[in-house]
């Protein structure tokens, strides 16, 4: 993408949510599903997690980011914008993309919940063994 495209659009996951983030060039506005993102995301460190693309990027200030994202809580859905800002911006510049590997940001985070099994309390705890 050139640097002089009225915006970019670029999806996110993480766990069960998934983000589409559209970057327009703007104030640095951080809008997610037509919310301030201080209000959908409520713990400072999420909000850390969110800016820290543009961070690793130097681009603070330079985008307005406008976020729909769906599906599981907050960590996950913070995780999907994140995953979804850094591969807006490697679409706009791909010098970025080295970087923004380095820090692990364009790795999507296979993590999920284990199921519980059969027989045991939750996914890996069983039942206290009682010889008597």
């Amino acid at each position: 993408m050139s640097q002089n495209s009225p915006s970019v659009v670029a999806s996110g996951g993480r766990k069960t949510s998934q983000a589409r983030v559209r970057l327009v060039p703007g104030t640095g506005t951080i809008t997610v599903n037509n919310r301030p993102v201080e209000q959908h995301l409520p713990k400072g460190p999420l909000l850390t997690v969110v800016r820290q693309p543009l961070a690793v990027a130097n681009a603070e200030g330079r985008f307005d980011v406008l976020v729909s994202v769906v599906g599981g809580g907050v960590v996950g859905q913070a995780g999907a914008i994140r995953l979804g800002i850094a591969r807006a911006l490697v679409a706009i510049d791909p010098e970025l993309r080295s970087p923004m590997r380095k820090a692990g940001l364009l790795t999507r985070d296979p993590r999920k919940k284990e199921r519980k099994k059969y027989g045991h309390k939750r996914a890996r705890k069983g039942f206290q063994y009682s010889k008597r």
